[in-house]
């Protein structure tokens, strides 16, 4: 059902985005990822997004994230790939805030890749863009990450701070 539910949402996003649309933006930048409830993993990592702007409000987002950590001195990565809506309020004042819903997949890799599980991964997010140039604009971002496998659900969150060029 979810796999159905995703490829679904991906035709549907694949067939909104217009051919030309009114601006692109790209981010990258720093992550805090802390994988799990009170006393999980703390990681740190790489994050970044590209999102195709239709109209002044509504964004289509492709986002990957890297994260590393270390579980009792074992080595645990977790990689993530999200794609959904934002809706964001642009405005003339240099803040543009947003909101996000996002799903796709992680992989959690321990021991330098020797055991790895694969989840369905959704989030929630806010965020704001501050202008620094035109084209240049600094984002810090928080987010609520969910990893489902059968039976189990791991709530994380994710706290980051990147540089977004608008195209």
């Amino acid at each position: 059902m979810k796999r159905l539910f995703l490829l679904t949402f991906i035709v549907s996003l694949a067939a909104a985005i217009p051919a030309s649309a009114q601006s692109v933006d790209a981010s990258v930048g720093y992550s805090y990822f802390h994988f799990g409830n009170n006393g999980g993993v703390s990681q740190n990592g790489i994050s970044g997004s590209v999102a195709f702007n239709p109209n002044r409000w509504l964004g289509f987002v492709s986002d990957f994230g890297g994260y590393h950590g270390s579980v009792g001195g074992v080595d645990m990565n977790t990689y993530t790939y999200l794609f959904g809506p934002r809706f964001s309020l642009r405005n003339p004042s240099g803040f543009t805030p947003f909101v996000q819903a996002l799903v796709g997949g992680s992989t959690v890799t321990f021991g330098g890749g020797f055991g790895s599980t694969n989840q369905f991964a959704y989030s929630a997010g806010v965020g704001v863009d501050v202008k620094l140039l035109p084209h240049l604009a600094l984002r810090p971002q928080v987010d609520y990450v969910g990893l489902e496998t059968p039976g189990n659900r791991t709530n994380c969150t994710r706290a980051s701070l990147s540089f977004v060029v608008h195209f």
